[in-house]
């Protein structure tokens, strides 16, 4: 489709669910009350490591309005995300591994005597060593083994090597390395994990409302852990209150309240306490990176050297996922002709990290775009002019066999360096005050699953009768990202109908057709394909029954504005409606049927890095690519950092919505900006965590909102349903290098270890003036 004949895609459009969202009306899982409900908790730990000796429930079990109680050993199946790695329990079987980790929950009839019940929960523990240090985890595996399986205590290391770096290296001009350290973050969302299930003794059938992100998997856990076939489980998913990645797999909440049910023979609803967000997390990876780049006399990149350690925490989630796209994220959106990546998994005893908005993306990305600012200081030219020279552009192939159809990466350079007023600032600006340039990108339509020879990503069915109009059927999850808007103006541009005619049902396994789940950015892309094939189907029936209708051939006709009209004679046309009332009256509802499945290269083996004869791995269909500039005060005297200005530049695609690009552009700064500055969740020695709270966990608000300048660059991708590209990720990426390289322009100081508080600010000052006295 040519973007030039856009009239519903294009358009900034409220989202279907604002309106219910600002009146109060959206129902989250948590506001559900079904008869008969009773109320779910769950005992946690006060262990970070433990072997669990006994559990004694019969006091609890004896306490008027308790129904039931269950412990781990009635739901012993692992299950996981990633199927190769699960080693996760709905509750602990034997022992635990983090602080806070359910090892018992009960139902009661409210709230109140349910809380009262863990209170008589008798747990007996004998205490095991400690390990909240990824090196120190490795270094004691001999005598302490968090996983029977892993005496290493690692989950997974590989080493992927491209060219030959070590050659490359020993011919550059210019080499640099350092070490980086990200934080420990978490998503920090407003709804908490809820889920509300109900059992039906009668059918053996479960239904699950759930604020989840994967509806799918979390259906196929619940088969799992249950023992149930899916056929007999329904997942819906109501409003969700954020997610960020944070709900992008199944919870304890969602088993808990499940077997309960199951139990009782009644609806049981777990609704977490903040607490409980932060001990189960699933939040960012600490990264502890090693990284080296290598530049010819030119500026040119010739290798780059990515040593990652991530502190996985106590189960394996996303960790395989993450700990591969670590490595991955070197080989663009520069240049980069000979790489190696050596990364590790390691567990602790943390709660699990997992997958968090820009997954995998963040960490390196701090590392490579702050060590090429440095880099370009060494050889004398401006960072804009460096970034600028190496950038990738359409058409792109890396050396690791990423393909970039389509790229405007360095427009968005430009654009930003323009707007901003970067190169008349940087370097010039008074001491205190810095300005500071980064890029990034991500995957959009992402190419990999966690099954082989998984079914098609998404499927969409589009229903076209005179009773409902036009009905998109996708099981995919809105988590307040919009999708459900998007699609529907996809589907209407399809169809030639208007966005206001089209219905999407979504977020149910039972009444939605097959998606993967809302996470690395692939529902625009993936839909979107989707509904241009099924709209395909239904487009062909129609203009067959038009044609008859108005006197033409059927390929003679278009759609648009909602009516059929010949190219050649345009005074044939007749009403869409009037179309679909005939085809409707005389052969029934109309549906059309698409899949999207990505495509798979052949060539490279992830696990390995190396390119072999035969092996078929997947690879994002597009990128999405984003440039930014900050401009940061540091009080001299505090050492607070005010961040008061950004200017960004993206390359979507073609925007669907781009009021919701904005949206998209301004949220993805904002969570950033929290890591570079404040997030961080503190445990003392035993692993308790000491600041499980939005009072005391710090997170950006409106007080600290800078000035947010976005500009959404001309980009259409040709090979792209609709154009499209990713708007949600790809900006999370520039955020913390951009104030960081920001900051030393101000005090000249680089910043390696997150997040940069007023205290390590006010160390570096005074350690550097007791340097220049020297």
């Amino acid at each position: 489709m040519n973007n030039r004949k856009f009239t519903q895609v294009g358009r900034s459009v409220p989202r279907v669910d604002g309106p219910a969202k600002v009146k109060g009306e959206a129902i989250y899982t948590g506001d559900m009350v079904l008869p008969g409900m009773a109320y779910g908790r769950i005992k946690r730990s006060p262990y970070a490591h433990a072997l669990i000796k006994k559990i004694d429930y019969s006091k609890a079990l004896a306490l008027p309005g308790v129904l039931a109680v269950i412990t781990g050993e009635e739901a012993p199946n692992k299950w996981g995300i990633v199927p190769q790695t699960a080693n996760e329990v709905a509750l602990a079987v034997g022992k635990v591994r983090f602080w806070g980790e359910g090892v018992a929950a009960v139902a009661a009839l409210d709230e109140e005597t349910a809380e009262a019940a863990l209170e008589l929960i008798e747990v007996e523990y004998e205490p095991l060593p400690v390990l909240l240090d990824p090196f120190e985890s490795m270094r004691r595996a001999g005598e302490v083994r968090i996983h029977e399986d892993k005496p290493d205590n690692i989950l997974h290391q590989a080493e992927q090597v491209f060219g030959d770096p070590d050659k490359a290296f020993a011919e550059c001009t210019y080499v640099l390395e350092k070490e980086f350290r990200t934080s420990y973050v978490n998503h920090a969302f407003l709804e908490p994990h809820a889920a509300l299930a109900s059992y039906d003794v009668q059918s053996g059938k479960l239904q699950l409302w759930s604020s989840t992100q994967v509806p799918h998997y979390l259906h196929r856990q619940l088969s799992i852990v249950l023992e149930m076939p899916m056929s007999k489980i329904r997942v819906t998913v109501p409003a969700v209150g954020g997610g960020f990645g944070g709900k992008g797999e199944a919870s304890s909440a969602d088993f808990c309240a499940a077997l309960l049910s199951r139990k009782i023979g009644r609806p049981v609803r777990v609704t977490f306490e903040r607490s409980e967000v932060f001990a189960t997390n699933k939040g960012r990876h600490p990264c502890y990176m090693k990284m080296k780049i290598g530049l010819d006399k030119d500026g040119y990149i010739q290798a780059v050297d990515f040593e990652n350690t991530l502190d996985g925490g106590a189960y394996a989630g996303w960790g395989m996922v993450v700990m591969f796209y670590t490595a991955s994220m070197i080989h663009l959106p520069y240049k980069v002709p000979n790489a190696r990546a050596r990364v590790r998994r390691v567990f602790t005893n943390k709660p699990t990290c997992g997958a968090m908005r820009g997954l995998g993306g963040v960490q390196p990305r701090f590392a490579m775009e702050c060590l090429l600012d440095e880099m370009a200081e060494m050889i004398g030219i401006s960072p804009y002019e460096l970034k600028m020279k190496n950038a990738i552009e359409s058409g792109y192939r890396s050396v690791s066999n990423l393909h970039v159809p389509h790229a405007e990466y360095k427009k968005c350079l430009q654009t930003a360096v323009e707007k901003s007023g970067y190169l008349e600032k940087h370097g010039k600006l008074p001491f205190g005050k810095g300005i500071g340039l980064a890029g990034g990108y991500y995957i959009s339509g992402t190419a990999y699953t966690l099954y082989q020879a998984y079914k098609p990503h998404t499927t969409v069915l589009i229903r076209v009768d005179t009773e409902g109009g036009v009905t998109v059927h996708c099981a995919a999850a809105d988590i307040g990202q919009g999708c459900n808007t998007v699609m529907a103006q996809m589907a209407a541009e399809a169809l030639g109908v208007h966005y206001e005619d089209v219905h999407v049902v979504s977020g149910d396994t039972e009444l939605g057709t097959f998606d993967l789940g809302s996470f690395a950015s692939r529902l625009t892309y993936a839909t979107g394909a989707a509904i241009l094939e099924a709209a395909e189907e239904i487009n062909q029936k129609l203009k067959e029954v038009a044609a008859g209708m108005v006197g033409c051939r059927a390929d003679q006709l278009e759609i648009k504005d909602r009516r059929f009209t010949s190219i050649f004679e345009p005074r044939k046309t007749i009403e869409w409606e009037k179309v679909v009332d005939v085809y409707t009256n005389t052969v029934g509802t109309l549906t059309g049927i698409g899949h999207f499945s990505p495509p798979r290269l052949k060539g490279i083996d992830l696990t390995r890095g190396v390119r072999v004869q035969g092996a078929n791995i997947g690879h994002s269909p597009t990128f999405g690519f984003s440039c930014q500039i900050w401009e940061v005060d540091v009080d001299l005297e505090t050492g607070k950092i005010r961040a008061h200005k950004v200017t960004e530049a993206g390359d979507c695609g073609q925007p669907v919505n781009p009021m919701s690009v904005d949206g998209q552009v301004e949220g993805s700064i904002m969570f950033a900006l929290g890591q570079a500055l404040y997030e961080e969740m503190k445990l003392d020695a035993d692993g308790r965590m000491l600041n499980p709270s939005l009072h005391d966990y710090k997170v950006p608000t409106a007080m600290e909102l800078p000035e947010i300048d976005t500009t959404i660059v001309e980009s259409y991708d040709p090979t792209a349903p609709f154009g499209v590209k990713e708007s949600g990720e790809g900006p999370v990426q520039p955020t913390i290098p951009a104030i960081v390289n920001a900051i030393y322009d101000a005090i000249g100081v680089r910043f390696t270890e997150l997040p940069i508080t007023p205290e390590k600010v006010l160390r570096a000052l005074k350690e550097k003036k007791e340097k220049e006295k020297v």
